[in-house]
């Protein structure tokens, strides 16, 4: 068995990045940023209105002003501004030339076309000043994956193409005898897939584009069918079958076919007969079929080489700092990934955690990770975790 660490080395020298793609903008909300791009504009490309209100030179309480004209987000007002003269302005609109203040429009009276500014003046100037948000040039250094903000700041820039990683294909194998799709009638022996779903679903939050292959069962004819279909894959998720039983036929099929093993078994708990390699050109990691492991190990390894795929920094999964909850025993050889609950007395990590249990994963927002040897801790105690 290997550590962890290593496990996550050995997995990230086989990571490909992706090639580069253009997507319209309307489409980029997820993806990566594969290039720095940068603004064509200035924001504000002009100095702009932040109120509604009239533009003066300079206004003190008491001083009266002659409105000369209107100004607009749009339709700016096209002369200058002088002492003892107003322009009628609104938020967005360009300051007119002269003009070095916005008088709100609650601080001033008016009678025809003469505002008189009141007693409660504020400061202002309620002026956006050109290039105050951003300028011309200015970058959205990558890689970076895109949110809501990012591509509005996007537009903002005149950016109309945005050039992302492509979307890592990953087929997903699920296999053994016992396994029926949801949905269907299992027999009496047994069970519904669930593995394959859960999966699925982290590759999409990932950014990935998973595809389900039929259930391979527990042959090697179905086996050598399930990896012909899985051709074309960027990367192949196997699902069961990597231990060393009579009905574990993964690594020896895979191994016909011709997979260069990377490595076999992880020193971690849930999700020791973890596989990995390549094979026809893809990467392949053989998860273990107990649900919890699987899952566990598509959060500890699966979700890593994404975003590694998707030219992210290769890193470990995200880990934060808390506190015990309650105490806890000393841990054995094996890193464990603990199913935990958050509360406000720190982390608390459930009684129950066989690998079989995807109820307790359900109830869980995070995993508490214990290292190999950890001794026993205290309640209050500092640990990490892995949101979930």
């Amino acid at each position: 068995m290997i550590p962890v660490s290593e496990a996550l080395d050995r997995l990230f020298s086989l990571t490909p990045t992706l090639p580069v793609e253009e997507i319209p903008l309307i489409e980029a909300n997820g993806r990566v940023l594969a290039r720095a791009v940068s603004a064509t504009r200035n924001q504000p490309p002009f100095s702009a209105s932040a109120m509604d209100g009239y533009a003066v030179v300079s206004a003190a309480p008491g001083d009266r002003f002659t409105v000369i004209g209107e100004a607009a987000a749009g339709s700016r007002y096209d002369g200058p501004v002088g002492p003892g003269e107003a322009v009628r302005i609104f938020t967005g609109a360009p300051v007119p030339q002269g003009a070095t203040r916005i008088v709100i429009q609650e601080d001033v009276t008016r009678d025809g076309d003469v505002i008189t500014v009141t007693e409660g003046l504020d400061k202002g100037p309620h002026i956006r000043g050109e290039g105050g948000d951003f300028r011309v040039g200015q970058t959205i250094d990558a890689p970076v994956r895109l949110t809501p903000a990012l591509v509005a700041l996007l537009a903002s820039m005149n950016v109309a193409r945005v050039p992302v990683t492509g979307r890592p294909e990953v087929a997903i194998l699920s296999t053994g005898d016992e396994l029926v799709m949801p949905g269907e009638i299992p027999g009496p022996d047994q069970i519904i897939a669930s593995n394959t779903f859960g999966l699925h679903a982290l590759l999409r939050d990932l950014g990935a584009q998973p595809r389900l292959l039929p259930l391979a069962r527990d042959d090697e004819s179905s086996l050598r069918t399930a990896f012909d279909l899985a051709q074309g894959a960027d990367l192949v998720v196997t699902i069961g079958g990597a231990s060393v039983g009579d009905h574990d036929l993964v690594g020896k099929v895979a191994g016909d076919l011709g997979m260069d093993r990377a490595f076999y078994k992880v020193a971690m708990r849930p999700g020791k007969p973890l596989m990995a390699g390549t094979l026809n050109g893809a990467m392949m990691i053989g998860l273990p079929g107990n649900p919890v492991s699987a899952m566990v190990c598509g959060h500890v390894f699966v979700a890593p080489v994404i975003r590694a795929m998707l030219g992210l920094p290769r890193a470990q999964a995200l880990r934060k700092q808390t506190v015990l909850a309650q105490s806890q025993p000393a841990n054995g050889p094996r890193e464990h990934y603990m199913r935990a609950r958050l509360t406000e007395n720190g982390i608390l990590p459930d009684q129950r955690q066989d690998s079989s249990l995807l109820s307790v994963l359900g109830l869980s927002d995070a995993l508490l990770v214990r290292p190999p040897h950890d001794p026993a801790r205290d309640a209050g105690d500092p640990v990490e975790y892995i949101p979930l």
